[in-house]
């Protein structure tokens, strides 16, 4: 036979915790984080971004110990409306990923291609040494 306990006063507070706290930091940032895939390759570790609107111009990345910044500002048309939904987010963004040591930087590059932004950070190649006996 199953059992039930009732934890219902446990998990209200545990809501209105976390609510409380998705309140506080939007109130507190207006720096919003646009979805991020980051993927391996055998080649290289790719970081995506979904970001419509931009151009090359509006991005800035940066890698800072070990850490892959990418940051930017997706202008919103400045006219008068009257919304009834709005998910688009505009104005500063930010998204920061920590990477392996294992890449090489001088190779790594960044496209941006309807709506994605795609940084490509080529991996190390092992150095093979002949061992001669």
């Amino acid at each position: 036979m199953t059992s039930f306990t009732r934890k219902t006063e446990l998990i209200i507070s545990e809501r209105r915790r976390d609510l409380a706290n998705v309140l506080a930091w939007t109130a507190r940032s207006s720096v919003w984080s646009p979805p991020t895939d980051v993927y391996e390759t055998e080649e290289a570790y790719v970081v995506r971004v979904e970001v419509a609107g931009m151009r090359n111009a509006e991005f800035e990345i940066m890698l800072e110990n070990g850490i892959l910044h990418i940051t930017g500002v997706r202008p919103d048309v400045a006219e008068r409306r009257a919304y009834h939904q709005m998910e688009i987010r505009f104005g500063r963004f930010s998204t920061s990923i920590g990477l392996p040591e294992t890449i090489q930087v001088e190779a790594a590059r960044a496209e941006y291609d309807d709506g994605f932004l795609t940084v490509i950070l080529p991996k190390h190649k092992p150095i093979m040494v002949e061992i001669k006996k």
